[in-house]
């Protein structure tokens, strides 16, 4: 093996991102599994409720999710009633807005979300700040 290949895969801060990014979204989600919700819908929720109601695009804009995964998504939570398309046509959601069961939805799994934060910031220790930090430098959350 090279040299290259060894810097690559001991040192490739993108690959340990992706790593931790994985065992945390899976901590989120085993905590709201009983909730029939994973960590990703809620942010959805959360950034909805954040914004207000406005196009699919904004939320993927606002989270940095590609058009697909915001649309899979926002499709799986309008048919829990979790959010409503406010606006629509003959090519989909023009705007989406949070429900009163959204609101709902994410009061309810409050208390197994911190759960996991908890766990999360355990963790990932004096990492979660810069975590905190980076998110807020790319524009996390909306509006702040």
């Amino acid at each position: 093996m090279s040299a290259s290949v060894d810097e690559i895969v001991q040192d490739c801060l993108a690959v340990r991102i992706r790593l931790i990014g994985r065992a945390v979204t899976s901590l989120y989600d085993g905590a709201l599994e009983g909730h029939g919700v994973t960590i990703a819908q809620v942010n959805l929720l959360a950034a909805l409720g954040k914004v207000g109601p406005c196009p699919p695009s904004r939320l993927g804009e606002v989270l940095q999710l590609e058009r697909s995964t915001v649309s899979r998504n926002l499709h799986l939570l309008l048919h829990q009633g979790w959010i409503e398309a406010s606006a629509s046509d003959a090519k989909g959601m023009r705007e989406v807005a949070l429900t009163g069961a959204g609101r709902a939805k994410i009061e309810s799994v409050m208390p197994q979300w911190r759960q996991a934060q908890q766990q999360a910031a355990r963790l990932l220790g004096a990492g979660a700040a810069a975590v905190q930090e980076i998110a807020g430098g790319l524009g996390y959350p909306p509006g702040a």
